[in-house]
């Protein structure tokens, strides 16, 4: 029961689509119809052109997550695998919100979030790769992706490491492995069409390079 009711919880808090509601608000603009259609704090702040507004979604949606792992503690309890559940709900619905016809953003703000409060090693482990990898290609989307797909290895080369400093203990490598794996699956997911368009991007200038 407990299981059903953490996804729950994060399913109800993630849905909440808080760059469709502010720039609908603010900016009378649908997000899911301009820039890249992501409605997330990126394209929020390229589409009303609003550093606050930007900023503001970028608060709300990591707040989101950390929401999500507070109120689960209360009610439930500190055990991991709650925890991450209601993370992976409020993950999932907000890249799917069901709101909005089940668009959303791409999930890493709000897995930040819980992240925050669950296992700070995983997000300062994605963070330096993903800053290594915007050194070497400059290019936001190829970072978030290799940062995704390395942090879910090492969740696995590294559990034990990972388990010892977080906040939250599981209880077994295996489930901190898996559960942190299938986080990371959902935002590579929503990753994949904006990693198309880099390579493709990239192709076209190699040809016009060669020409």
């Amino acid at each position: 029961m407990n299981y059903f009711l953490s996804a729950f919880i994060g399913i109800i808090i993630g849905s909440l689509p808080t760059a469709y509601i502010l720039l609908k608000y603010f900016k009378q603009i649908n997000i899911t119809e301009n820039g890249s259609s992501n409605v997330g704090a990126f394209n929020s702040f390229k589409v009303s052109k609003s550093k606050v507004i930007g900023l503001l979604v970028l608060i709300i949606d990591i707040l989101k997550g950390a929401l999500t792992v507070t109120l689960i503690k209360i009610l439930i309890g500190d055990e991991f695998i709650y925890l991450i559940i209601g993370i992976i709900g409020a993950v999932l619905s907000h890249c799917y919100s069901f709101w909005i016809n089940f668009k959303g953003g791409r999930g890493l703000a709000t897995a930040a979030g819980g992240a925050i409060l669950i296992s700070i090693p995983v997000l300062v482990i994605w963070f330096i790769i993903w800053l290594i990898a915007f050194l070497l290609r400059k290019n936001v989307h190829f970072s978030n992706i290799s940062a995704t797909i390395l942090s879910a290895a090492l969740s696995f080369s590294s559990a034990k490491f990972l388990i010892k400093y977080s906040s939250s203990k599981a209880n077994s490598e295996m489930e901190f492995s898996l559960l942190i794996t299938f986080l990371m699956l959902i935002i590579f997911i929503r990753h994949i069409e904006p990693l198309k368009q880099y390579y493709k991007k990239m192709l076209k200038e190699r040809k016009y390079e060669q020409t």
